[in-house]
């Protein structure tokens, strides 16, 4: 595609007008929008990371320093509630870990979208690769190859067969679901 042709030209069309030129500036746009989101959304996630780990050495201080008060009298009363509090923030934290590790997963697949969507644009706006079935099979390949669990692979193989990719997705996020049901990290 001729990059010296920039922006949309849908509003006042003339002999250049090209609904390919159209379809690559939205996908570019898209990939670019997924790309932006992800920038923001891990400056916050850093943040957040580096709050929670340093709780979490907070947390072991504090409970090494409960654990070592009298088991008795009032003292005792006290140890047993911060013990009892101390496990439940560490449980919180656990959770909140977790929910980090499902964050990366979106990462990473955002990740992979923007960079498909990017493939795509350029094959799409490439006229020599365009009507090229082996370059289209050469894509499919190399987005599949990008996916990392067998429940994307299956979906991805599902609507290259044939499946509605929203039937795909449905089936996908079942698994997902049954899958995140069994997790167990800590």
């Amino acid at each position: 595609m001729d990059k010296s042709l920039r922006g949309t030209t849908a509003h006042q069309p003339d002999l250049n007008w090209s609904q390919v030129r159209e379809t690559v500036l939205l996908l570019e746009l898209a990939a670019l929008q997924i790309e932006t989101a992800m920038k923001d959304s891990n400056a916050s996630v850093d943040v957040l990371t580096h709050s929670f780990t340093t709780m979490a050495s907070y947390m072991r201080h504090i409970t090494d320093t409960v654990n070592t008060l009298p088991d008795d009298g009032p003292t005792g009363v006290a140890k047993q509630s911060l013990a009892g509090t101390s496990e439940h923030v560490a449980g919180m934290m656990r959770q909140a870990i977790i929910a980090f590790q499902f964050y990366d997963k979106l990462v990473q697949r955002l990740s992979h979208v923007g960079l498909s969507l990017g493939e795509l644009s350029d094959l799409v706006g490439d006229q020599r690769r365009l009507f090229n079935p082996g370059e289209w099979v050469a894509l499919q390949q190399r987005i599949r190859n990008k996916y990392s669990t067998a429940e994307e692979i299956a979906m991805f193989e599902a609507v290259m067969q044939g499946m509605p990719v929203q039937e795909a997705i449905d089936k996908f996020m079942a698994e997902m679901k049954d899958k995140s049901d069994d997790i167990e990290l800590f």
